[in-house]
């Protein structure tokens, strides 16, 4: 049976602050952990007003303490910016504190632009041509191999489930060739899903981790009672991505009646591709579009996203979202 999962960019919102996301994104989590989702993942970004999970684990250390059950994770990690023992000890540590509940997600890109990256890189030379050696050095130290010539602690030992996140054909093979579960990022960059998941499931290698081909994909979903309010409250997201692309990143904007007519052309084209990925309406029509995309892909689990600005219309979503992933699974 499929799995449903939830993706939290603990967005910062226009007239509030960091504490504030914080204190949300445990809420959200436990809101989540309520309503039956499989995992509650946080992910890397550096630089941006908007997103404050910059310090991953800290963040799921408070996200875990605010939960009991729900798996939590990393999704992901941008192990370039990192030395891979320090990873595996904050990891582990989060493995000792939530026992059984903590995933690990591994991205090669290095959530920021290239000012930021060289501001955090340990080195100026490497970064993500030497992703695969990272992988696999970050692997010896939570199997706590001898050859290393000392003990990750915390780390080695713990459970820490590992992924490989991409939204290339690249992330794909590395997922393959390590016989890791593979992540990818449709719900931003779908270009190259059903490609990615075809070789990834043709060259998969069964590793000790995992014994067979494990999928998950990013959806983005903006549900509500009404198609109208659905449509708007969507906008927030569809305003961050033109900032973004337009060299002005900042908090999530308030919802704009009628933005997605406003844009020109151009700007509608990038949106209606990159936010191919992504349900838009009441429960009916979530579970038509979840549906056909499960339909299409074959995926294993899907991460659902979507940054909305005001809080009582994102849990709401989550709760619409999750009453049609219920009724998709059940089909």
């Amino acid at each position: 049976m499929i799995r449903f999962s939830v993706l939290d960019l603990v967005p910062v919102i226009e007239g509030s602050d960091v504490r504030a996301a914080l204190g949300q994104s445990a809420a959200f989590a436990a809101h989540a952990e309520a309503l039956g989702f499989h995992r509650c993942w946080v992910a890397e970004h550096h630089g941006m007003p908007g997103i404050a999970s910059a310090a991953t684990s800290v963040v799921l250390g408070h996200i875990g303490a605010a939960t009991s059950r729900i798996r939590i994770g990393a999704g992901g990690i941008m192990l370039p910016n990192h030395a891979p023992l320090l990873i595996a000890e904050q990891f582990g540590t989060l493995a000792a504190l939530f026992p059984g509940r903590i995933d690990l997600g591994l991205g090669r890109a290095p959530g920021s632009d290239q000012r930021v990256a060289q501001a955090m890189r340990r080195t100026l030379s490497g970064g993500p041509d030497e992703f695969p050696r990272d992988v696999m050095e970050l692997q010896a130290y939570f199997a706590g191999d001898a050859r290393l010539g000392f003990q990750a602690t915390p780390g080695a030992g713990e459970d820490v489930q590992l992924w490989i996140l991409g939204s290339s054909l690249y992330g794909a093979q590395l997922a393959a060739a390590l016989g890791l579960p593979y992540a990818f990022a449709s719900h931003f960059a779908p270009g190259a899903l059903e490609d990615a998941i075809a070789v990834y499931r043709r060259d998969f290698r069964p590793s000790p981790q995992l014994e067979r081909p494990y999928v998950m994909a990013g959806y983005n979903v903006f549900a509500a009672d009404t198609a109208d309010e659905a449509r708007l409250i969507a906008t927030s997201m569809q305003q961050a991505f033109v900032r973004l692309r337009t060299g002005q990143p900042g908090k999530l904007q308030p919802p704009v009646e009628g933005y997605y007519e406003s844009l020109p052309p151009g700007a509608q084209a990038m949106l209606a591709d990159v936010l191919r990925a992504t349900s838009i309406g009441t429960q009916a029509d979530v579970e038509r579009d979840l549906a056909s995309f499960i339909e299409r892909t074959g995926v294993d689990e899907l991460i659902i996203g979507g940054q909305i600005h005001d809080f009582d219309a994102r849990k709401r979503s989550l709760e619409i979202a999750a009453a049609a992933a219920q009724s998709v699974a059940g089909s």
